[in-house]
């Protein structure tokens, strides 16, 4: 079944609950997010920009919203002195600083950044938001976690979804082509995240739902089969990006937790970024991280746990062999990534901070992994 007639299936489908209604991704959707900014009597807007996402898109947004009888003010969140807006407390102060007792809803006008920042604060004045990406390039757009940076540590909060989507094709293929290939990157991210949330299910008896499972991974191949055409920027592709992206969001927002699209390969790309705040380091894009950081896992997996699970062959370490030996090979991922854009010269970690990575990351969630499960029970035990 072709994406599109599963995407539309799942709009209207109960069993996948979503919050996020509509959801349009076309050519031209911003008249569509006209027309439902009327329908809900919205009369006071604040539009969170920067200065790139403005350009791609909010100006056009302020133009249609002219159109109406609402009126909107415009906040343009400053990059740090790398070039960095990071979803921080100083950030999200300033964007509360800007609510009004009168203001109706707030508009996301950007990535993922932009939405986390929005999403946090939406959640604690109690005021909707709606979700204008100007990118496809992560898949928490309409999801509810907020992966915040508080006191130094990113954390994910479980807030709220945007009421609505509004995602013009035409703008998200113009995007920077890395930004492009990271949203990809977050895709084949879904190869580790499912192994290890079913892990999680055998190993520690965690929460599992086969048919959000049985989604994300449809989600992610239909992306894989158009990894070509997405890396030439062609409409169709980015189409297909754009909605697997939603859709991984629906998965999580469905299951209530980011298990079906966050394994071990976000823990590394979570802990490299905290050291680059730290450090003081330009940040990169998540979902290059985690085209990295999947390949690591991957060969991780394979070269290091298989082996130790096999030393132990109970039927639990067995089921686990299983789970490592379904994923794909390594070197296919990685030419699934070039295809769509990626490139590792656009993630330069030392491997200093990547192998303390493998060592430590898992610590960033409560939460079962291989990752975890080889370090406090297969080979040293719990790392201090």
């Amino acid at each position: 079944m072709k994406l599109k007639q599963r995407f539309d299936e799942i709009m209207e489908s109960p069993t996948f609950q979503h919050s996020t209604h509509p959801i349009i991704i076309a050519e031209k959707a911003f008249g569509a997010m006209t027309d439902y900014v009327v329908s809900q009597s919205y009369k006071n807007i604040i539009m969170i920009v920067d200065e790139n996402t403005y350009k791609a898109a909010g100006k056009e947004v302020e133009d249609y919203l002219n159109e109406t009888n609402s009126k909107l003010s415009i906040h343009c969140l400053q990059c740090n002195d790398k070039g960095d807006i990071i979803a921080d407390e100083q950030t999200i102060v300033d964007v509360l600083i800007q609510v009004q007792p009168e203001t109706d809803c707030l508009l996301a006008v950007g990535s993922g950044t932009i939405h986390d920042i929005v999403r946090f604060v939406s959640a604690k004045i109690g005021k909707p938001f709606i979700s204008l990406p100007t990118a496809p390039s992560v898949d928490g757009f309409n999801s509810k976690g907020a992966p915040i940076i508080i006191k130094g540590v990113k954390t994910t909060y479980q807030t709220v979804a945007p009421v609505a989507l509004f995602a013009d094709v035409t703008i998200l293929s113009q995007a920077p082509a890395p930004l492009i290939a990271a949203g990809f990157g977050d895709m084949i991210g879904k190869h580790t995240s499912l192994v290890d949330w079913k892990a999680g299910a055998l190993i520690a008896g965690e929460a599992y739902d086969q048919d959000i499972a049985d989604l994300t991974r449809e989600a992610m191949e239909a992306c894989i089969d158009v990894a070509e055409k997405i890396g030439q920027g062609d409409i169709e592709g980015i189409e297909v990006l754009m909605k697997g992206l939603v859709l991984s969001g629906i998965a999580m927002a469905s299951f209530g937790a980011s298990h079906p699209a966050s394994g071990a390969e976000h823990h590394l790309s979570h802990y490299w970024e905290m050291r680059f705040i730290e450090d003081g380091h330009k940040q990169l894009f998540h979902g290059a991280k985690i085209g990295r950081s999947t390949l690591l896992i991957m060969n991780y997996y394979k070269q290091m746990v298989k082996p130790s699970l096999e030393k132990d062959p109970t039927e639990q370490n067995l089921r686990l062999v299983e789970l490592i030996d379904s994923l794909p090979d390594v070197a296919k991922v990685e030419k699934d990534l070039r295809l769509a854009g990626w490139n590792p010269d656009h993630v330069q970690i030392d491997e200093e901070l990547i192998q303390l990575s493998l060592l430590k990351a898992y610590h960033l969630r409560d939460r079962w992994t291989l990752l975890r499960y080889y370090h406090e029970t297969l080979h040293w035990g719990p790392d201090l």
